[in-house]
């Protein structure tokens, strides 16, 4: 079993953070690289509970999304083609006195299966960086999406 940890400071709200996380809509690769639009299926979704299956280059899961909290979401694992057992991920956000917010990401792998086992092994030791790539880049990519929200937002206003 590997477990990562993943850091970001970012100019997003918790709120916003989690509406991005959240938005199971057509485009989700653009915020989440590792979540193809052909992989995505929602089953579920509440005002704070969501049932999804999303992957990519034939790697899949279903997770239960629960954002009840609004410090705090995390994503069970229910089935997929390689993970098992305690596997998902865990977001905390704490809000900085400057107005930014850290945004602390868990991610545990447990194989449930020989490609699971391996892949997992090589997340926790070199394929690190591949996963803070990815969620550095969902954090910029939702960044993106928040200022461009705002300049709109300003041109309709003058």
């Amino acid at each position: 079993m590997s477990t990562i940890h993943l850091h970001r400071t970012t100019s997003l709200t918790p709120e916003q953070y989690i509406a991005g996380l959240t938005d199971f809509g057509p485009g989700r690769s653009k915020l989440f690289g590792n979540s193809a639009d052909e992989y995505l299926k929602v089953h579920h979704h509440g005002p704070a509970q969501a049932d999804v299956t999303e992957g990519s280059g034939g790697i899949w899961e279903r997770l239960h999304y629960n954002w009840s909290d609004p410090n705090h979401v995390v994503l069970t694992t229910t089935d997929s083609n390689l993970w098992g057992g305690a596997s998902g991920h865990t977001y905390t956000f704490t809000r900085r006195p400057d107005g930014t917010t850290d945004i602390d990401v868990v991610v545990i792998r447990e194989g449930k299966n020989l490609k699971g086992h391996l892949l997992g092994f090589v997340l926790g030791t070199i394929g690190r960086r591949v996963l803070k790539t990815a969620f550095e880049n969902s954090v910029k990519a939702i960044e993106g999406r928040n200022n461009a929200k705002r300049s709109v937002n300003s041109s309709l206003a003058a």
